[in-house]
């Protein structure tokens, strides 16, 4: 039975050496704080990494062409292509696995820029023209007024949705951007809507400085034709997007004489592939993690044991005293078992809280900043709750060879002992 008394003896027990205490108890500390910390900061760079997906659908595709590189049907090799709008109906009657498809073309190719100007302000900016549907692959965060519409795209609208970084060359801090216009290469858009995105590193500054414009508007403004510059698509939940991506690429190939052997003519990006790939190696560190945090742990669970079992040695006649007055070998045991449990468990609670708080402290320093490929260090709460079950078993474990040694010893046995 728990009480006052047997935790007041356990803790004069304890104190009575207190450089060893402290020493056995800085084992234990020292692996569960470092168990946090490796585990706040593989956090961090999983949270960092995921981060730079964010704003993409994580089952996306995207496709383009290149040049040729295997003669097929008289056509030579290095022949170059183009996606065409005939294909977007093609690819929707007969890829019944596609959920979202989203034509694209950007003015320039691809990270090309334009000068675009209002009034006296000019940027280098990326003009991209789109269909409403783009939004469900690389979702922004609508920060004023709208995207594209169905009957933008119908009508041939001249209107623009600015990025964040477009509004703040062009427009004046405190200035509203809708219902004004922009130039691009002679044309006037009216701007209906402002975005920003939820990417960060080097893809984000490209989408922060972007200019959507509906893609009909796009062909007819900048003499595109019936050119697409490529697809970005996503397949249906039940589907894995690589199979949508082979049977794309396939018919792509039928319908623009390319080699099926030819494996570059079609460059693709399988979002859901690299994002596999991503949580395969998180797990993997995450294992390795819990491997040698618990490993650094078990080193400090093992020192307490030690420490008990000299601490059982120095307590011989006091246990044969209390075995002749008729304490039972299970009373001695549970005091036993309790003073390692205790003494584990502070050493890895404080640890415990030293590594959470240098975790918040870490994430307090780099909030608001951009950190590349780590962000949000911390260790959940069930983490933390976990851990601690392991210490009190650690504990628990430590400390029943040095009971079992005890009882072990016959109270005659352990009165004549010096």
């Amino acid at each position: 039975m728990i009480d006052g008394d047997r935790i007041n003896e356990v803790l004069q027990t304890l104190s009575k050496n207190k450089l060893r205490t402290t020493l056995t108890a800085f084992g234990v500390f020292w692996g569960i704080f470092m168990l946090m910390v490796m585990l706040g900061s593989g956090n961090g760079l999983q949270n960092g990494v995921t981060r730079s997906f964010g704003g993409s659908a994580t089952n996306a595709v995207y496709m383009w062409t290149q040049k040729t590189t295997i003669p097929y049907k008289g056509l030579p090799r290095g022949r170059q292509f183009n996606f065409e709008e005939d294909d977007i109906q093609a690819i929707k009657d007969n890829v019944p696995e596609l959920d979202v498809l989203a034509p694209s073309a950007q003015l320039g190719g691809y990270r090309g820029e334009n000068n675009v100007s209002r009034g006296t302000k000019t940027g280098p900016f990326v003009v991209r023209g789109d269909f409403p549907d783009n939004r469900f692959i690389q979702t922004f965060k609508i920060t004023s007024g709208r995207y594209i519409n169905d009957y933008d795209i119908k009508e041939k609208r001249k209107i623009c949705i600015i990025a964040s970084r477009v509004q703040e060359v062009l427009f004046a801090k405190d200035e509203n951007p809708l219902g004004q216009y922009i130039q691009v290469n002679g044309t006037y858009f009216k701007v209906v809507g402002t975005l920003t995105t939820e990417k960060s590193g080097e893809d984000a500054e490209e989408k922060m400085q972007t200019i959507y414009i509906p893609f009909t508007t796009f062909q007819q403004a900048f003499n595109w034709g019936g050119k697409i510059g490529w697809f970005s698509l996503t397949a249906k939940p039940q589907y894995p997007a690589s199979l949508v991506e082979d049977k794309i690429k396939k018919l792509l190939a039928q319908r623009h004489k390319i080699s099926p052997d030819d494996p570059y003519a079609i460059g693709s990006w399988n979002s859901q592939k690299e994002f596999a790939k991503i949580q395969g190696l998180f797990s993997g560190i995450s294992l390795l993690v819990w491997v040698v945090g618990i490993g650094t742990l078990l080193a400090g669970v093992i020192g307490v044991s030690n420490i008990m079992l000299i601490i059982v040695k120095e307590r011989t006649r006091e246990i044969g005293v209390r075995r002749a007055l008729g304490a039972t070998p299970a009373s001695i045991i549970s005091q036993i078992v309790m003073e390692s449990i205790l003494l584990t468990s502070m050493a890895g609670y404080f640890g415990m809280l030293a590594g959470v708080f240098l975790m918040e402290g870490i994430n307090m320093a780099i909030a608001g900043q951009d950190t590349g490929m780590f962000y949000q260090p911390g260790v959940q709460l069930d983490i933390v709750l976990k851990a601690l079950g392991i210490l009190v078993v650690c504990g628990a474990l430590a400390g029943i060879i040095p009971a079992r040694k005890a009882i072990s010893i016959s109270p005659v046995d352990a009165l004549r002992y010096e």
